[in-house]
This record gives structure tokens, sequence and C-alpha cells, in this order.
């Protein structure tokens, strides 16, 4: 068998459904050897980049590993910003990318690039396969390597000479991967310390979603009875009326919800990634923390240990719920809870007005617990964490590490192909929605159905938002926009342009009740 073919059962021994991307001369060997896999379906998209944004989003909704592909050059340097993107956010992604054959990479060479050295920065693990013999070891290596915490992106290359190349070795069979967790003796001390305070405030990060230790978490919240907020990509875990829910943070220097953490006198810190804010940002006054995480913490002087729980999430949680938790129900001052409910918009109701609040409460009211909700990066993306809220952990996905802009419309593919039975919706401006507007016609070829709303302002609005703030003006944010409705016909998908919250609302429900395709453009001139 030829290399491709024993790298394709690598890939279906390791549970592949999708694999994203765009062929060329270096990967035809690759495509033609899916073109006979009973298992994985090959996905023909319209750019790399969407093609990576899509492995992204389909692999934290699947908790599965998602595969992307490109050729050589310019193919793979289309890949880099949803590979970083899935780095930064967590996302287990293996990408394949062709290279020239071994002869040519010695010398100046047509669309040689050191592709190994120019992914390294952006993911967990970048390798060539230098011998056909190691293939199978080196896919097997870079699955566990993208799923294991924290997870993120791995780079294999193989060179063209390679792909083709007659090899007799076999697929690895796939061991689990193994967890750990911290001992006895920690997780009693933690115990001690937790019922030896007065004041404890719980943050829950993005980690216990991947752990999949929502229901051990919320154990422990409902024995605790303490003040509980979320980062943005941790949203759902506590419902919306959870009386022990102070939502979300992460937006600005002033969050409400930071005078909440001013007060405590120890921070339950539960599967936070630095990367969505930094400790310097929400606990100035240095409050002492307790660390649990699948992995230990960065030094950093405003993230003061006092113990460390770390491994499995899950077990660990289960360890701590196990022992004698003394409930610590105390509220914040200032009636701090409904402040914030007044900030983040979240009682609704009180604005008529075609606006990102309302359309994000229209679509609150109509989203069943498994509707998932994509948050394309701009001004819009700080509404959605702060108001929308979702009966469900992990049914919000937003790109927050690297902040990418573009990833909603092909994201939403993603999503879909992970979860074929759940309403898909998608929000993205008209910046990033003409970044990968043409993977629509990828979701038309799948047959696949979701809502995605443009927000048209004209601008970039978040950019100019901050210029004016530092500068006290602004040049460079204003651009053209097409008619994003002809734009959608011309796809052959429905398009349509709301003047009024009521007429938004008469749009959406019939597009989810008829599960249909549909773009709708929301004019933003007044916002």
């Amino acid at each position: 068998m030829k290399a491709t073919d024993i790298l394709v059962q690598c890939l279906e021994n390791e549970g592949v459904e999708y694999i994203f991307g765009i062929m060329g001369k270096e990967t035809l060997d690759l495509v033609d050897s899916l073109s006979r896999s009973k298992q994985i379906q090959f996905v023909n998209t319209r750019h790399e980049q969407g093609a990576a944004f899509m492995a992204d989003v389909y692999a934290r909704l699947s908790h599965k590993a998602g595969v992307c592909t490109s050729t050589l050059g310019p193919g793979a340097t289309n890949l880099l910003t949803g590979i970083a993107s899935a780095t930064l956010d967590f996302s287990p992604v293996v990408a394949i990318i062709g290279q020239v054959g071994f002869e040519r990479q010695h010398k100046e060479s047509h669309q040689y690039l050191d592709l190994v050295k120019i992914f390294e920065p952006a993911a967990k693990w970048s390798i060539q396969i230098k011998d056909s013999l190691t293939l199978a070891e080196i896919v097997h290596k870079a699955f566990r390597t993208a799923k294991m915490e924290k997870p993120g992106a791995v780079i294999v290359e193989l060179p063209e000479n390679l792909a083709a190349q007659e090899i007799s070795n076999d697929a690895i069979t796939i061991t689990p991967t193994p967890t750990f967790m911290s001992v006895d003796e920690e997780i009693i001390a933690a115990i001690a310390k937790i019922n030896n305070s007065q004041r404890p405030f719980i943050i829950i990060g993005n980690g216990v979603i991947r752990a999949e230790a929502v229901t051990e978490v919320q154990t422990f919240i409902n024995f605790l009875q303490a003040p509980v907020i979320h980062s943005m990509k941790a949203k759902g875990i506590l419902p919306k009326d959870h009386p022990f829910n102070y939502f979300t943070f992460g937006f600005s220097q002033q969050d409400e919800v930071l005078l909440g953490i001013e007060m405590a006198d120890l921070l339950i810190v539960i599967g936070y990634d630095f990367v969505e804010r930094l400790p310097k940002e929400w606990n100035k006054k240095k409050v002492p923390v307790i660390h649990i995480n699948a992995v230990s913490a960065e030094p950093d002087e405003y993230y003061p240990l006092q113990s460390e729980l770390v491994g499995d999430l899950k077990r660990v949680m289960q360890a701590l719920i196990e022992l004698e938790i003394n409930p610590k129900p105390w509220e914040p001052s200032g009636n701090l809870r409904e402040q914030i409910k007044q900030v983040f918009h979240l009682n609704g109701g009180a604005d008529s007005s075609l606006s990102i609040t309302s359309i994000l409460h229209a679509i609150e009211k109509r989203t069943c617990e498994n509707t998932i909700v994509l948050s394309d990066v701009g001004s819009h993306k700080n509404s959605i964490a702060q108001t929308y809220q979702p009966k469900k952990p992990n049914k919000v996905i937003i790109s927050n590490g690297l902040a990418s802009m573009g990833i909603a419309i092909p994201g939403a593919i993603g999503a879909k192909l992970a979860c074929p039975a759940d309403p898909v919706i998608c929000i993205t401006g008209d910046g990033g929605a003409l970044m990968n507007f043409a993977e629509i016609e990828t979701a038309v070829r799948l047959g696949l159905v979701f809502v995605m709303i443009v927000l048209n302002d004209s601008k970039l609005k978040l950019e100019e938002q901050m210029m004016l703030k530092k500068l006290g003006n602004n040049h460079g944010t204003a651009f053209g926009n097409p008619d994003f409705v002809q734009l959608a016909k011309s796809f052959g998908i429905r398009g349509e342009r709301p003047v009024s919250i009521q007429e938004f609302e008469e749009i959406l429900d019939k597009a989810l009740a008829q599960n249909e395709l549909t773009l709708i453009e929301i004019k933003l001139e007044n916002e």
C-alpha cells in the first residue's frame, strides 16, 4: 500500500469523520486515498483559513480532534491564522500539509518554505515525516498531542516523494490518553482553606467544558453556595436564573463583576485559561487563589497561590465533592447581581429598536437547549459574551485567544457537521463576513442549514471606538459593502433585510421553522 493509504487508515483509526481543505499537487495522493475511505469525508473548502476554522469549531463541539489539510506554500500559509486560533483557544486540530520532495529542500525552490519552522510558534508540535515507516507513529502522536491538556493544533508535513511510496506497516493501536490527579493530602488541604474562608468566590473557565466536568462543578457550587462568574467561553455552566450566577467577565477594566472579586477573601479558580484575561486585570487586590486545573498555574504576581490541584478536572472535582464542604452563602454588597443584570441588559423587554441587544434577546427567547450560537470578532463579540445567555454549556462559540475575524461562517459549517441535529446561528460583522463569505458555497454544496446574521455598519466599529477613546479622532475604519441580501441570493440561499425588531423576529422564526439556510442583514447606522 502507498503511504497515503496507510495515513488514511491511521486517520480512520483515530475516529476522523471529516477533513477540511483544498488539494494541490503535493496532496493529490492523499485525496486519492481519501476517496476510497468509507468513514472519512473530504470537505473541499474555498479557502484554507476557512478549513482550519471548520476543524477548530468541529473539535470544540465534537470533543474529537478536527482535521484540515493543505498543499505547500500559499496553501499552508493560508492555514496559519486558523491554526494559531485553535492553539490559543485550546482546540485539538491536526493539520496535514503537503511539501516538496527531499530533493528540492536544500536549495531555492518553487513554493518551498520551511513550514515546520513557520508553524512552530503557532502549534503545540510541528513535524515533518522524513521516513515513511514512521508515519503511523507520528500520526498517532499528533492526535495524542493535539488532544492532551491543554489541547491545541499539531502540524504534520508530508513530503511529496513519500506520499506515493509503497510501505507495509499498519496503523498503531489506539490507547486511552493517560490522566492524573492531585494527591489526597493536597485535596484535603484545599478543602480546609475553603472551609476556613468567609467569602470565597468561584471563577469558571473553559477547561471545565473540555474536561466534561460540568456536572461535578455544578455539584460543588451547590454545596458551597458562593458567587460564581464564568469566562465568556464557559457560559452556560450555570443557568441564567441560578442564584449564585454572577454571569460573565472579561470585557473591560470597569467590569461590574470585578467588584465581587474585590470583596472576596479567596478565589477558587476552576479550569480557567490565562489567555482569556490575565489576572492583573481582574485580581488587582491579589486575593489568594486555589488553582484547580489540568496543568499547573503560570507564575503571576496577581495570582497568589494558596493551593494547587492539578490533574483531570473531572476526577479532582469528584474527590472534592466527596469531602465535607461547609456552605459559604454570602452575597457581594450593593445588590451586585442586579447591577450586573442591568448593565449587561439581561432583563430584556426594554429595547424595541433593531439593535444588537434586542437581536440577542430575540434569539435567546427562540433558542432551544441545543442551539449553538457562534460569534465572530468585532464590537458585537462583547455584547454576545455579556448579554446572550445559553441554556447549556459549550453552546456559545467565541474566538477569544487569537480573536480571529472571519471565523463565524466557516465555524458554522464545522458546528453543523459536529452537531447536525442542533440549530446553529452565527453572528458576524460586515468586516468578518466578507473574509470567508465564499464558504457559503461550501455550506450549500454540503446541504447544511443554519442562520447567518450580518451586522452591517460599513465600518470596523470596535477599532473606531478604540481609536476615538485613545486618540480622540477616527481614521481608516470605514469601507463600502455589497448588497448582502443579493449576494446571498446569488449563492442560491435566502437573504432578508428586516427594518424592525418585529420583522427580524418573524424572519428568524421562519428560518428556524423551515430549516432553511438563511442570511439576515441588519443595518446598524444608528448603533
